[in-house]
């Protein structure tokens, strides 16, 4: 998924004659602390809350020296991972988007980035969820997807965890069925440290042994 499909539709930018009021309003408006400002296709720069609320004179324009502008964006064609780095690193709740010719071509808000990472990584997916630790010598996504497929399910997404001053890492994976106990017991099988499992239906928790040893009982 690229910057360009999860573009916001709803947020206008900036421009050079708006106040630093009405830049304020509408960031209150869209529930986000940076907006972009643009001249015509060129953009200018991103401007922050924080920022503004320390002008004193919220009546002068955009285009005044006293407001700062941060040189922040990224292109269209740039990953989602890009683009949630560039948030991350700068504290960004929104990130213009501009094409090869530098034009501004619109906006990315957290909530865009949000709802895009759950279409990714099929958050709103029914599936377990299992949690292994391996050495990052063993890591073999094509002998994961053999277990996984052996066992008739997908793989619907997957996410590698490494550690600082460790040869360990966590491979997180989302598969297309719940009912994922004899998944497990595959990737025990093969030597694989299962560290968490999620959404299992079929999670043992020994309460049907004693419901049969029970019955056993009476049965006497």
């Amino acid at each position: 998924m690229f910057a360009a499909e999860i573009i916001s539709k709803a947020i206008p930018s900036l421009k050079t004659n708006d106040t630093v009021q009405k830049a304020l309003d509408r960031m209150s408006e869209f529930k986000v602390k940076h907006l972009p400002v643009v001249n015509e296709l060129t953009f200018l720069g991103l401007v922050a809350e924080d920022d503004l609320q320390s002008i004193p004179n919220h009546d002068i324009f955009l285009t005044d020296s006293a407001v700062n502008m941060l040189n922040a964006f990224t292109l269209s064609d740039a990953h989602t991972y890009d683009v949630i780095r560039l948030m991350s690193q700068l504290k960004l709740t929104a990130v213009p988007v501009l094409d090869q010719q530098k034009n501004y071509v619109g906006l990315i808000s957290i909530n865009n980035m949000v709802d895009a990472v759950a279409e990714q990584y099929a958050v709103n997916e029914p599936g377990g969820i299992i949690v292994l630790e391996i050495s990052n010598r063993d890591n073999s996504l094509a002998h994961i997807s053999q277990i996984v497929e052996a066992d008739n399910a997908q793989i619907l997404s997957s996410y590698v965890n490494s550690f600082n001053d460790s040869t360990r890492m966590e491979v997180t994976l989302k598969v297309n069925k719940t009912e994922i106990t004899s998944l497990v017991a595959s990737f025990e099988r093969y030597d694989y440290l299962v560290k968490e499992v999620y959404n299992n239906t079929q999670i043992d928790d020994g309460s049907q042994e004693r419901y049969d040893s029970f019955m056993n009982y009476l049965n006497v």
